[in-house]
């Protein structure tokens, strides 16, 4: 009797084996692509299902426990990774800070995760969700700088999560830079000028892409004006009766001349790095003050502060009015093109600045270079070397009149010199000439009628200046970079510049 139902019992036990593996489905986990019946797979299921319905707390009470009990899962370093995301989706100042604690233990016990580049992502968004604005504590700002920062350096191969944070990056730089430009111009305006002056060259150094960049180098270039205002305004000394704080004379013209030269490299860097913001017409109105030349931009650099400018957003009404009452700063003036600075340059000290300044004058005294009274120097008699049948100066003879070298010279009078050698009348016909070259410049019919007529040469042709012809080339775009714009390139692309920066400091 047992042996006959053997085999009716034996196919019943495989129909049932084969009906629940039909009915009874593995549950996919969509983290890890796996299918799985494991307890350690079913924790994890239900704590993203609590995370889902924001029950964080007993999310990560569950993700603990497969933490603990499951030492060897699959699924330990996404719970890891689920506990910080946990913390971070509560939010709040003490989560945040949970949240960045878990993240770094995630980078330090797996660090050849791919999901590491995100956790790092997100320690530095959780420093930038908890910036203030620039006139209040930087420490988050610089804090989301640096992590920023180490994103950007240490995961490169991954380009979706650095482009995010390299304009994060841009974002952060921009109010660090709007703190550095109110102390520079906090210091200005209180005439505590190298002090200012160490802010302002430190920004402009490391914070090329900052929004108001043409007006903090406008502040620098005022800032070494109003040092050499102080300059000319310190007593002289008098080898009679010294004041205390005088300075020689040479120093002082020194000083004045490379206080000048400082002032319009800070001008010029403005006409030819930012040719379209707002302070480009003052620094060529300075520039012309100082009697210094006036450079001009290239069309390259014409097209990368168009396309730095077109990038920036402009707050609308709604915009301005939550500023005021939001913590956080606004960020929408900062650039979306260009690299941000990755490494911090030297920093300037304020108490170097002028140090370094009246160094530099005394050096060019001992040198000589500058005219000074205490350096060695060579007076030149009657242009040069005495000639063959000249007799040598005289140590009793009076003394030759010193030439001032900060004078401009005299343009009014030639006076023409006895010891010039000058042609004789009669051509020499064994003069050697050369033959006429079909492709050489010579100047137009009109200049040589001016010259005939003792009248003034008319401008000559502007050879940078953009003739018709043919399509251009590759060789031509290697020369773009260089290429001077004209002023229509300037102008017509400052008609469609954004408006909105306002001049902080006048004219």
């Amino acid at each position: 009797m047992l042996r006959r139902k053997s085999p009716v019992a034996m196919g019943m036990l495989l129909l049932i084996l084969i009906t629940t593996a039909c009915t009874n489905k593995k549950s996919v986990n969509p983290l890890a692509n796996i299918g799985s019946k494991q307890p350690d797979k079913v924790l994890f299921d239900k704590a993203m299902d609590a995370m889902k319905h924001n029950r964080f707390d007993v999310a990560r009470m569950t993700l603990q426990t497969l933490i603990n009990t499951y030492p060897d899962s699959e699924f330990i370093a996404r719970a890891k990774l689920a506990v910080g995301d946990s913390w971070y989706a509560e939010g709040g100042t003490a989560s945040l800070a949970q949240a960045e604690q878990e993240y770094r233990d995630f980078e330090t016990f797996f660090p050849n995760m791919p999901e590491a580049a995100e956790a790092q992502l997100k320690i530095a968004n959780i420093q930038y969700q908890q910036m203030e604005k620039a006139d209040r504590d930087y420490t988050h700002a610089k804090r989301a700088e640096d992590e920023y920062r180490n994103l950007i350096m240490q995961y490169p191969d991954n380009p979706k999560l650095v482009k995010e944070g390299k304009e994060r990056l841009l974002e952060v730089q921009e109010v660090l830079a709007e703190r550095e430009f109110e102390i520079g111009r906090f210091y200005f305006l209180r005439l505590s000028y190298p002090a200012s002056i160490a802010r302002l060259k430190t920004l402009v150094e490391k914070y090329p892409l900052y929004s108001h960049a043409d007006e903090a180098l406008f502040v620098l270039g005022q800032d070494y004006e109003g040092q050499v205002a102080q300059v000319r305004a310190r007593p002289t000394c008098v080898k009679t009766s010294p004041q205390p704080g005088c300075v020689l004379e040479t120093d002082k013209a020194n000083m004045i001349e490379i206080l000048t030269k400082n002032a319009a490299a800070a001008y010029s860097q403005i006409i030819t790095r930012y040719p379209l913001m707002d302070r480009g017409d003052d620094a060529k109105k300075r520039l012309a003050a100082l009697h210094q030349p006036i450079p001009r931009p290239t069309k390259a650099a014409v097209a990368q502060n168009k396309s730095e400018e077109d990038s920036r957003r402009e707050a609308d009404t709604l915009g301005r009015l939550m500023s005021v009452v939001k913590k956080g700063p606004d960020v929408a003036q900062a650039a979306k093109v260009g690299e941000p600075t990755l490494v911090d340059p030297t920093p300037v000290a304020a108490s170097t600045e002028l140090k370094e300044v009246g160094q530099a004058a005394t050096a060019m005294r001992t040198s000589g270079s500058g005219g000074g009274e205490r350096g060695l120097g060579v007076e030149v008699v009657n242009g040069g070397t005495p000639a063959a049948n000249e007799p040598a100066p005289r140590s009793d003879a009076p003394p030759v009149a010193k030439v001032d070298p900060f004078a401009r010279p005299n343009t009014t009078a030639n006076v023409p010199d006895p010891n010039e050698l000058k042609p004789s009348g009669a051509p020499d016909p064994n003069e050697l000439k050369p033959s006429a070259d079909p492709n050489e410049l010579t100047p137009a019919a009109n200049s040589q009628a001016a010259v005939a007529n003792g009248a003034p040469l008319p401008p000559p042709v502007q050879l940078n200046e953009i003739q018709p012809g043919p399509a251009s080339t590759n060789a031509a775009d290697s020369t773009s970079t260089s290429t001077p714009a004209s002023d229509q390139d300037i102008s017509s692309s400052k008609k469609k510049k954004k408006k909105g920066l306002k001049k902080i400091i006048p004219l």
